[in-house]
């Protein structure tokens, strides 16, 4: 449920408070002040990973 409170707030240009909702519909009850420690926490290591799996200009 991490990843997705993650991928779902820049995705989706959701609120905190929004997210924490969607997760309630998924099940898991969590604070939006969790979601936000997720969400400066593990940001930044999704986009590391991320950043391998592009490909350079011109590259097929």
């Amino acid at each position: 449920m991490i990843v997705l409170a993650v991928r779902w707030y820049p995705r989706f240009n959701l609120s905190y408070r929004d997210v924490e909702e969607l997760l309630v519909e998924h099940g898991e009850e969590v604070d939006h002040v969790t979601v936000y420690r997720w969400v400066q926490q593990f940001t930044p290591l999704l986009a590391d990973a991320a950043r391998f799996a592009r490909h350079a200009p011109g590259d097929r």
